[in-house]
C-alpha cells in the first residue's frame, strides 16, 4: 500500500508539473513590436542585458566576482543597426536600475551607465556591414578619498 501511495504521490507531481509554466520574475520583460530588439535569457551579468544574437566571444573577454565585486570586459559578436542597438541598452539598462550618464557617438558609440557601487560603459564597434560587436565594461566606482587632518 505504501509504495502504491509513493508511485500515485510521484505520477500526480509529474502531470501537475508537466501542466504548470514557469516565469522568470528576475528578467524585466519588454514589450515586443516589430523591428525590436530582445534580450538574451542568459548572460554572464544578470542584470546587463545582451541583444538576442550576440555571442560571446570568450577568447578576448573576462570576468570576476567577489563578494560585492564585479569586474569584467565581455565581447559580443553579432549583427544589429547601431541606433537598434542604442535604443535596446538605453531601455533595457534602466529596467535593472542601471541610470544612463551619457551617450558618445563619434565612430564607435559609447554609453556610460552607473548605480550605487558599480559603473557599466558598452560600447558598440561596427566591423562592417550588419555585423557589431559590443564591448561590456563593467567595475566598481572609485571611492573617494578623505583627506587627513592635521
Amino acid at each position: 500500500m505504501r509504495k502504491f501511495l509513493v508511485f500515485s504521490f510521484l505520477i500526480i507531481t509529474f502531470i501537475l508539473a508537466g501542466c504548470t509554466t514557469t516565469v522568470n520574475k528576475t528578467t524585466p520583460t519588454s514589450t515586443s513590436t516589430a523591428g525590436m530588439i530582445e534580450p538574451q535569457t542568459i548572460s554572464k551579468f544578470g542584470d546587463i542585458p545582451v541583444p538576442s544574437g550576440f555571442k560571446l566571444v570568450p577568447a578576448d573577454s573576462y570576468s570576476f566576482e567577489n563578494s560585492g565585486v564585479r569586474v569584467g570586459l565581455l565581447k559580443y559578436q553579432g549583427r544589429g543597426d547601431s541606433d537598434q542597438l542604442i535604443n535596446f541598452y538605453k531601455e533595457q539598462m534602466s529596467m535593472y536600475n542601471w541610470r544612463l550618464l551619457n551617450v558618445v557617438e563619434f565612430g564607435e558609440r559609447m554609453l556610460n551607465f552607473d548605480r550605487e557601487q558599480e559603473t557599466c560603459i558598452i560600447t558598440l564597434q561596427s566591423k562592417g556591414g550588419k555585423n557589431v560587436q559590443i564591448v561590456i565594461a563593467l567595475g566598481p566606482k572609485a571611492q573617494a578619498t578623505k583627506k587627513a587632518i592635521k
